[in-house]
Parts: C-alpha cells; sequence; structure tokens
C-alpha cells in the first residue's frame, strides 16, 4: 500500500513568487542543454541540464522534497525522487522537475524541448507510484466545467468548439506521435478537427492549449509524472486537464492497486496537484509552440521563459540576455562554471 501523504508544511508567504526564483533553475538547465542539442546524445542533454539545475535549486529558499523526478536514487544520482533540495529554510515544499521534458527532441535538433520545474505546499502533489503512464485530455480554461472525459472524441470536440464559438471543424488536437495513438487520431481526423504531432514530450503542448498556440486540445496516453508537472502550470492559467492511470501489463496493474490506486478513477487538476499556492517555470530549449528556444549571440546568451503562480493568476512571458563573460554558464568544452557578481537583465511582457 501507498505510505500516508506527509502533513503540509508552513505557509507560503503571499508576497513571495517562487515561480521567479525557479525560472533561474529553468534558464540554468536550459542554457547548458542547449550546448548539446543536435549532437544525437539524449543522455548528454540530460545530464548536462542536471548538473546545471541542481546547484541553483539548492539556494532557493525551501526545504523542498522532489516528488516527481529523474528516478530512484539507484539510477539517478541527482534530482531523484525523495532528494532534498534548497537551502534548508522555510516553506516545505513539493517539487516536480524535469531539467529537460523532450531530451530526445533536443538532442535531435528538434523543437519543443524545455526545462521545467513545479512547486507547490508539501503533501499536496500526486505520487504516481509504479504508474508510468496516464491516458490524459487538457482542455482550455473555456470548457474546463462543460466537458465530460468520458466521451467519445467527436462530442468531446463539439463541447470544446462551443465553448470557444467555434467548430470542430476548426479545431486542433496536439497528440504525442506513437504508434499507439493511430486509431485516436484516426478518430479526431474523422470528427473533422487537424492533428498536431508531438515528436516527444507533452508538457509543452500540455501547456500550450488555449494559450494562442493554434492548439486547442491535447489528447492520448502520454506519462504521469509530465501529467503532474502540466498540472501545477494548468492551475495557474485555468485550463483544465483530466487522466486515467494507463499501466502497460497485468504486472504494472497489480503494482498500481498495491500501491493504493484505483484505475478507474478519472484524476482532475486538483487531483495531480492539491495546493492552494502553486509555482511553475518553464525556460525553452529549442523553438516551440510554447517558448522559444536559446540562442547564443557574440556577447550574450538569451532565452525564453514562462513564470506562473496559481494564487495571483499571474503568467509572466519573460526574455533574459546573459552576459556570457558574466553568467553561470558551463563551457561544454571545459567543463566549468564562470561565476560573476552581474545580475542579467529581465523583460516581462
Amino acid at each position: 500500500m501507498s505510505a500516508p501523504a506527509p502533513a503540509p508544511g508552513l505557509p507560503l508567504d503571499p508576497d513571495r513568487n517562487l515561480a521567479l526564483e525557479l525560472v533561474r533553475a529553468t534558464e540554468a538547465a536550459a542554457m547548458a542543454a542547449a550546448r548539446q542539442v543536435g549532437h544525437g546524445d539524449k543522455t548528454g542533454v540530460d545530464q548536462a541540464a542536471v548538473d546545471a539545475m541542481r546547484p541553483v535549486l539548492g539556494s532557493v529558499g525551501m526545504r523542498g522534497v522532489v516528488v516527481i523526478g529523474e528516478g530512484e536514487k539507484d539510477e539517478a544520482p541527482m534530482l531523484y525522487n525523495g532528494e532534498h533540495v534548497g537551502n534548508g529554510s522555510d516553506p516545505e515544499v513539493d517539487i516536480a522537475v524535469d531539467p529537460v521534458d523532450g531530451t530526445t527532441a533536443a538532442a535531435k535538433g528538434l523543437p519543443d524541448a524545455v526545462a521545467v520545474v513545479g512547486l507547490a505546499e508539501r503533501g499536496t502533489m500526486f505520487d504516481p507510484g509504479p504508474c508510468v503512464y496516464m491516458d490524459k485530455l487538457v482542455v482550455p480554461a473555456a470548457a474546463a466545467a462543460a466537458v465530460d472525459p468520458t466521451a467519445p472524441v467527436a462530442e468531446l470536440l463539439d463541447t470544446v468548439a462551443r465553448a470557444l464559438g467555434s467548430r470542430r471543424e476548426e479545431m486542433t488536437v496536439a497528440v504525442l506521435d506513437r504508434p499507439r495513438h493511430q486509431a485516436l487520431v484516426e478518430e479526431i481526423r474523422a470528427a473533422g478537427a487537424a492533428v498536431r504531432f508531438l515528436l516527444d514530450g507533452d508538457v509543452a503542448g500540455a501547456i500550450a492549449v488555449g494559450r494562442g498556440s493554434g492548439v486547442d486540445v491535447l489528447m492520448g496516453i502520454g506519462g504521469t509524472p509530465e501529467a503532474v508537472l502540466a498540472a501545477c502550470a494548468l492551475r495557474c492559467n485555468g485550463a483544465a486537464m483530466f487522466g486515467r492511470l494507463h499501466p502497460r501489463d497485468d504486472a504494472e496493474r497489480r503494482a498500481a492497486l498495491e500501491f493504493g490506486h484505483d484505475l478507474d478513477r478519472i484524476l482532475t487538476t486538483e487531483d495531480l496537484v492539491r495546493g492552494d499556492d502553486v509555482f511553475f517555470a518553464a525556460t525553452g530549449v529549442t523553438d516551440g509552440t510554447l517558448l522559444r528556444g536559446v540562442r547564443f549571440e557574440p556577447e550574450t546568451v538569451v532565452t525564453h521563459s514562462l513564470s506562473m503562480r496559481s494564487r495571483s493568476g499571474a503568467v509572466r512571458v519573460i526574455e533574459t540576455r546573459h552576459d556570457r563573460a558574466q553568467s553561470n554558464l558551463i563551457d561544454a568544452h571545459e567543463h566549468t562554471i564562470h561565476r560573476g557578481p552581474k545580475t542579467p537583465d529581465r523583460k516581462a511582457s
């Protein structure tokens, strides 16, 4: 059976926006990973991002426990599930982290690789346990209260279209490009909607729903940890996720039941992240529907990030120009960190 959820920690300071502090961590991960883009080594992409993100998270004023991380301790020496990060001061928080969502995309120089971190009060994030996959639906805020996640695809798209003042023939649905989704893609197209394939990682695709990205809905089976990460962002922008755990075989089904999961239950955004004060930060590694990727210029490195907080509903789009001589950039050839006193200038919109 699953362990009981830990008691929530001290309340978060209402005047402190941790999402802005987390952006430093996603920027560091994105810049380090961007050095590896297009070189064909997804392990190298991930390792560079982890190595850069971990010390920045360690400097943030918090007592964080990684709930969604790189895996178990034996497999991931840093940012593993259960690891404690932060400088040891209050508040006590749950952390969901993916130094690069879309490592294969980054390794191949393809779109939509992002560095992401989510944070909420301690004991409020869903623990996937042995359940690696989830069947997901993400709809924009306007359709959140109207949609029936168990409805057939055509009916579901009609409901979302009405909420948006549109028609299903004008809608675009994001789906991971996997063989398992062949029947789903056929249903979507038979309903008259278009499909936008996601090549690797669906966190960015989920967050892009309803944000003027051209993506109206996300459907299909993807990672459960990624669902929790995306839910942190959706708690901040009002869009809704519905998901049902999807065991891959009988052994995983038995493990899920022993862990305490109800495999018939439809999980909502609030089930995945129950906290009242949720924070999310993301920085683009490669260009995508959600964010632009890292750009290396002669004197600066340019990053594009999101900073989001549920309590205020604030969503900031941040462009940062990092001075290459002063910023904490990892040199891809010397593997050293260059430090300086200068704080990068940020432009938020």
